[in-house]
């Protein structure tokens, strides 16, 4: 993709990384990879990092990337970390793109491949700008975002955010007007959990049926009952969605089914709410399951926690995005029911997610996320790294090194009432 030099805002982005980004974009969407496999991914991106002469790159979360800019312009203890997932998903690519899936039935259909390309530009512009500013920027290319075991879990866990004040991540949108963000303070994604059902009929000839217990017929009398947790028994203006994503029983047309397995998930606000939808759930699969004479085996497995949005840090990137692209393409945007790993972060540091906006009808970026016709407006993919990058001698806050022995979220967000000093200056 040709490019001029681009400016956005006051954050002028060399053209040789706008393209740059571009092309790493089109290479991880021709590329892609699961979660907790992203070898050749790992590999490309430390080489393009490489080739910017940028040294020092960890691995990280196993097959993720860590690296530290650490500016030189300025005298600064600051240190934030950005947030760039890179792993894709199991969906066969329709998109129709040039650069479509050659991993058949392997995409890009979150927009992980976007974030990584932005992130890289981030890299890229602050190694060449250090001497510009003061203060360390943490770039984590993490993997699994998508699935478990949890690559957002593992950067906590290795302890990649004890030595930073603050996290950074943006997502991109495809409901939001392409080149616009949308942020707000407070809760903005939902935590998840999955769960496993195993449903345990008795096996007949499908000519006598009344001869056994046709798991098939139970798990459809129990995805039904399912649905009306939400829609009978939730407040609407308490969040929470279950999902039945898998049901796979049977083998042959003359067998009645004697097991059947379930899937799905729970997506929720409140810990009130989790607490009532595993209940909820349990009583009604056990429940569909007796009546039916038949067994069940549940297993419901606690996933990432919601993200919520520091006030501060809310703040922080509407400033940004009103200087790079003028208050009108700023949104105050109420979250969605989405999850992301990146909850664990904003569990440990004062953290923001925001997201961009990429809905453009002239290019066919207007299917939602996880639809194999997805696709990302590029010329968005400037405002999202620009936003990043962009300086403004207001960005400063109430904050302190936290101490790497103070690793809860209490403990960090109380350190942020001390002296005035720059969280960082880019």
């Amino acid at each position: 993709m040709a490019a001029s030099a681009e400016s956005s805002g006051t954050v002028a982005i060399d053209a040789g990384i706008l393209d740059q980004m571009i092309e790493i974009r089109r290479h991880l969407h021709r590329n892609p990879e699961l979660s907790n496999h992203e070898a050749n991914t790992q590999r490309y991106l430390r080489q393009m990092l490489a080739g910017e002469g940028i040294s020092d790159i960890r691995d990280v979360a196993g097959f993720g990337l860590a690296v530290d800019i650490v500016g030189t312009g300025k005298p600064s203890n600051r240190k934030i970390a950005i947030r760039a997932d890179i792993d894709a998903l199991p969906i066969e690519e329709e998109s129709g793109v040039d650069y479509a899936s050659a991993n058949p039935g392997v995409m890009h259909a979150c927009g992980h491949d976007a974030h990584a390309s932005m992130g890289f530009a981030v890299a890229a512009h602050l190694h060449r700008s250090r001497a510009d500013f003061g203060g360390t920027v943490r770039l984590i290319f993490q993997p699994a975002e998508e699935d478990s075991p949890s690559g957002g879990k593992r950067v906590v866990e290795e302890g990649l955010l004890d030595d930073v004040d603050a996290a950074i991540c943006l997502h991109v949108d495809p409901y939001t007007p392409s080149g616009k963000i949308a942020v707000r303070s407070g809760p903005y994604t939902l935590a998840c959990d999955t769960f496993d059902a195993v449903v345990i009929g008795e096996a007949a000839h499908a000519a006598k049926p009344y001869e056994g217990i046709d798991a098939i017929a139970v798990a459809c009398s129990m995805v039904g009952e399912l649905q009306k947790i939400v829609s009978r028994e939730i407040d609407p203006y308490d969040p929470l969605v279950i999902s039945v994503t898998g049901i796979n029983g049977g083998s042959a047309y003359n067998v009645v089914a004697g097991k059947v397995v379930l899937k799905g998930t729970i997506r929720r606000g409140s810990d009130a709410t989790r607490e009532r939808a595993w209940r909820r759930v349990r009583e009604i699969l056990e429940g569909m399951a007796a009546s039916h004479g038949a067994d069940v085996e549940l297993t419901i497995h606690k996933g990432e926690p919601g993200v919520v949005n520091d006030g501060e840090m809310a703040e922080l990137i509407a400033a940004s995005g009103k200087a790079c692209i003028g208050a009108d393409n700023v949104l105050d945007t109420p979250g969605w029911t989405i999850a992301d790993d990146f909850g664990y972060y904003s569990e440990r540091r004062p953290s923001v997610y925001f997201r961009l906006g990429i809905r453009n009808e002239a290019v066919g970026s207007v299917f939602p996320l996880h639809h194999p016709k997805f696709r990302v407006d590029e010329a968005a993919l400037k405002v999202g790294a620009a936003t990043w990058l962009r300086r403004r001698p207001d960005f400063c806050r109430r904050s302190r090194k936290i101490p790497t022995d103070q690793r809860g979220p209490k403990s960090a967000r109380a350190s942020l009432h001390e002296p005035v000093r720059c969280l960082l200056s880019i």
